[in-house]
């Protein structure tokens, strides 16, 4: 018999190895979970409680630990202890042997093991792994013939099922060592700047429009200057900061930022860092409308950048969004340029704007007599702009820029090179062709005025179908189930070939609004997953075709 209990306490060892192999995924993926929510703990234990059935709770291991009881209670009067042993440590392997839930290896945005994220790793793992290790050394002292598998499966599953606390009390510890090193890194940043007088700084901020703006800027502006600009969506105090420390130099004329914001004071922190000499304010919409609370928060957070700008230094503002240009009574030793479609009250507008599957084409013109200040531009001015940008938002983001170059010093004919070299934003409104397909790629996109001109893109294509595939916006609080209705009710009014919801429960509201717009039910389908989605449409798609992603909701988001 001395081989039959070989064998269970190899198994033990096995089901240790598949615990084990388990606990460090669903730990990679909990740190990864907490990296993409910005290592912001309260947001954090928001997502943990959105998703208590599956992360706080999850079905294995209660039902493990289920499965362990009635065992104890019940089953030793009718089975040996050598067989409820077996019949418990089967279960762990069934129940756990699957990582599936928390492979990250197919994430969108990757876990990415910064200093910060190694330190925080290192207390993770300090933390979690002395319930496994004493409860394995117990299994094995307390059993005589082969490790006491109740013990041993017991504090396992406990063990994982407490990760996602472990994690919280990692954070929580590393906290001020963190705040620690934020600060000396902010002030490193902000002495670089005060020893840079020569040193112009623009600094973007708006609910959205940044990062497409931010490049646009420096598209215009680098036709003469040296520009160092924050990369991608480079948009909080780390971010820039690390941009500064590492990337800005001496021979930098000009330094173009973009600002985020998720709750009131993140602008005041930024421009603490960096106080600009250009302010650009794109516009106030419902963008992080959950952190915030409401519409006049967010107008007032970002409102900051006007407050904090340089004496006589100039604010470009959307003077098209009555909450923005609002903003222009703010300062009476700034000034002020209003950018715009509008012809009403602007200085800088765009009229006879056309588009086609190679970007857009409009006429800009200067004209100095309008809006709140007397403006420093030259009226009279025309170009005519052609971008590889689609969209009517792409224009307005093209005539900020046009007033950062102009305000610079740049002609108009050199504003119109810098923006017809301008490449699209990666995965926002970026304009792909694939085997003949036309591809829509605004992936990046998550507020209902972007996604509202993305469909109107799409509908201006004359050629072949038109498809859509969206998981619906998110961050918009208390309004998001009523945006993403209007958002179905707005694809009705232009309505696609066939429209691909992913997700059943984010997207019930863009379905509502499809078919109170009207639109035919046939002709959506619900996925529960992007892949899906893709397989679907390849069965469809036809050379010519156009096909919208509108939004990809990040891996936090994934249900």
């Amino acid at each position: 018999m001395i081989w039959y209990y070989t064998a269970i306490e190899l198994f033990c060892w096995v089901v240790i190895f598949v615990m084990l192999r388990n606990a460090i995924y669903r730990g990679q993926y909990l740190l990864h979970i907490f990296q993409q929510n910005g290592y912001k703990i309260n947001e954090f234990s928001r997502w943990l409680f959105r998703h208590w059935n599956t992360i706080l709770f999850p079905v294995p291991h209660l039902a493990l630990i289920l499965v362990a009881l009635i065992g104890v209670a019940y089953l030793e009067d009718w089975l040996t202890s050598t067989a409820v042993t077996v019949v418990l440590l089967i279960f762990s392997v069934f129940w756990f042997g699957s990582i599936s839930q928390y492979d990250i290896s197919a994430a969108k945005k990757p876990l990415v093991y910064t200093a910060r994220m190694l330190r925080l790793t290192a207390v993770f793992s300090f933390f979690s792994v002395w319930i496994p290790l004493i409860g394995t050394s117990f299994a094995f002292y307390r059993g005589s013939l082969y490790p006491d598998a109740y013990s041993l499966i017991f504090t396992w599953v406990l063990a994982s099922l407490l990760l996602p606390y472990l994690l919280v009390l990692g954070a929580t510890v590393l906290y001020p060592l963190e705040l620690f090193f934020q600060n000396r890194f902010k002030k490193k940043a902000a002495t670089k700047i005060q020893n840079m007088p020569g040193l112009k700084v623009i600094a973007i901020t708006g609910s959205y429009g940044k990062t497409s703006t931010k490049f646009l800027i420096d598209a215009v502006l680098k036709e003469r200057y040296n520009v160092c600009t924050t990369p991608g969506s480079y948009n909080t105090p780390m971010g820039i900061c690390k941009v500064i420390n590492n990337d800005l130099q001496a021979s930098h004329q000009i330094l173009v930022l973009e600002m985020g914001a998720r709750y009131e004071g993140n602008i005041d922190e930024l421009c603490k860092i960096a106080q600009p000499d250009v302010a650009v304010i794109t516009n106030i919409g419902v963008s992080h409308l959950e952190s915030f609370g409401s519409v006049e928060a967010i107008a007032q957070t970002k409102s900051a950048l006007i407050r904090h700008l340089k004496s006589g230094g100039t604010a470009i503002l959307n003077g098209d969004d009555q909450k923005v240009r609002n903003m222009a009574g703010m300062r009476s030793d700034v000034e002020v340029i209003f950018t715009g479609l509008s012809p009403d009250h602007n200085h800088i507008r765009a009229r006879d704007i056309t588009y086609d599957e190679n970007g857009c084409t409009f006429e800009m013109q200067v004209v100095s007599d309008k809006g709140v200040h007397d403006s420093s531009l030259r009226t009279g001015l025309q170009e005519r702009i052609s971008m590889s940008l689609l969209g009517e938002h792409s224009v307005m983001n093209a005539l900020h820029a046009a007033a950062a170059g102009l305000i610079a010093g740049l002609r108009p004919a050199t504003v119109r090179i810098g923006l017809s070299k301008a490449a699209p934003v990666e995965h926002r409104l970026e304009l792909k062709k694939r085997n003949g397909v036309l591809v829509i790629d605004d992936a990046f996109n998550s507020n209902p005025v972007g996604a509202r001109n993305a469909v109107s893109v799409l509908s201006s294509f004359r050629a072949g179908k038109k498809y859509v595939i969206t998981p619906g916006m998110i961050e918009l609080g208390d309004r998001q189930d009523e945006e993403n209705r209007e958002f179905g009710k707005w694809m009705a009014k232009h309505p696609p070939d066939h429209v691909f919801l992913v997700g059943q429960n984010q997207t019930r509201p863009v379905f509502e609004g499809l078919t109170l717009g009207g639109y035919p039910e046939g002709n959506i389908t619900v996925v529960s997953s992007l892949n899906e989605a893709n397989s679907k449409l390849q069965q469809k798609l036809k050379a010519g075709d156009v096909v919208l992603y509108e939004n990809d909701l990040p891996d936090s988001y994934s249900e």
